[in-house]
């Protein structure tokens, strides 16, 4: 018997019939693909400290400027507010002390003899209005030139007392706002639009201060202060019409005022850095803003801006520039003065932070000097 000895062979399987299907390709692994992407790490400490001092940047302002703007305009009320009864009789100082007796926080009444000295006081801004009650009618002297809100006051004042006297009540503007600017508060806006442009002005100068001597950096900031100055007034004159007058008077006295806050941004910058815009903004928006007059006078105002009133540069321009617009004749020789000193500190500032500057320099190029010799002279 034959025995036949069989090789197994490998015999590829027959394809099933109809269309054959692709084999699913490998995929291509790359770098980090095919499992759960890993979470970030937090950054470090020292990214989270950069963050916070960079935000309380906008932090402190923002509570500066809430705190001084509600502070000073959320709740106006006199406080003192000058105002006067006209009449020389018996009768009209028992009523003006009465008044001033029922009011004596909010009012301090004096007696004029006549419309005409009425007027005056008026036009003079010592008085801020004028009670005349007469037999068939009674009149209020005011001037929204001198502030608007203030003759507003006025008229709530006075309107419930001829109202009780069975008196209609006639109002005489004294001395009117402008027909541009019915308000009386364009100045105001003026000075916000030269506050800006002054201490915007006073960073870029700062970041290249360094590569000028000193008397190069007093000339940058003079002739910044004019151009800011220029527009301001060309703006508020010829394009608005706001300031007809007195433009050249109206610049000058801008040029100082800006000047004044160029210069103390300058002198500023060296030690404070970043924090010079902050500081600015508190000086000569926050506190300058609120305490100029521009929206409510200081009778209006609690005690602190009223205080700032009588020194701050941002009032002592704008009562210098509502005399050359409005009330020409009248002396403004002390609002000058108080804006050539406003030059002062920032005059001060800027040597002082210049000689720590020169200073700091030397010392640094002493130490690193010595520190040459010692890497020359230590052993090997």
């Amino acid at each position: 018997m034959t025995t036949h000895s069989t090789h197994l062979a490998t015999i590829d399987p027959i394809p099933p019939a109809g269309p054959v299907p692709h084999r699913l390709a490998a995929p291509h692994r790359m770098p980090g693909r095919g499992r759960l992407a890993r979470s970030q790490p937090l950054p470090p400490a020292r990214v989270w400290k950069g963050l916070g001092l960079t935000m309380l940047i906008p932090f402190v302002l923002s509570a500066v400027m809430g705190l001084a703007y509600l502070g000073a305009f959320h709740q106006p009320e006199p406080h003192n507010l000058p105002v006067a009864v006209v009449g020389g009789t018996p009768a009209a100082a028992v009523f003006a002390q009465t008044l001033n007796d029922s009011a004596y926080q909010e009012l301090d009444v004096r007696t004029v003899a006549d419309a005409d000295a009425a007027r005056a006081l008026v036009a003079s801004r010592e008085i801020v209005a004028a009670y005349a009650p007469g037999e068939g009618g009674a009149t209020l002297f005011v001037s929204s030139a001198a502030s608007e809100t203030s003759a507003s006051v006025a008229q709530k004042v006075f309107g419930p007392i001829a109202y009780q006297q069975h008196l209609p009540l006639e109002v005489v503007d004294v001395v009117p706002a402008g027909a541009h600017d019915t308000t009386g508060q364009g100045q105001f806006f003026l000075l916000v639009a030269l506050s800006i442009g002054g201490y915007a002005s006073a960073i870029p100068i700062a970041g290249a201060m360094g590569r000028f001597p000193m008397a190069w950096r007093f000339g940058l900031a003079a002739a910044a202060s004019a151009v800011v100055a220029a527009i301001g007034v060309v703006v508020a004159g010829p394009v608005y019409h706001v300031i007809d007058t007195g433009q050249w008077a109206v610049w000058l006295f801008s040029w100082l005022y800006v000047a004044a806050i160029v210069l103390v941004g300058l002198g500023l910058h060296p030690l404070l850095r970043q924090w010079t815009t902050p500081v600015l903004t508190l000086c000569f928006v926050a506190l300058n803003f609120t305490s100029s007059g521009g929206i409510f006078a200081p009778e209006l105002q609690p005690g602190l801006f009223a205080g700032l009133n009588a020194f701050w540069n941002g009032a002592a321009w704008l009562h210098a520039v509502q005399t050359l617009v409005y009330f020409p004749g009248q002396n403004f020789g002390f609002d000058a003065l108080k804006l050539a000193l406003w030059l002062v500190p920032g005059t001060v500032l800027m040597l002082l932070t210049h000689l720590w500057s020169v200073r700091r320099t030397r010392l640094a190029d002493e130490n690193a000097a010595l520190l040459e010799v010692e890497e020359v002279v230590a052993p090997s």
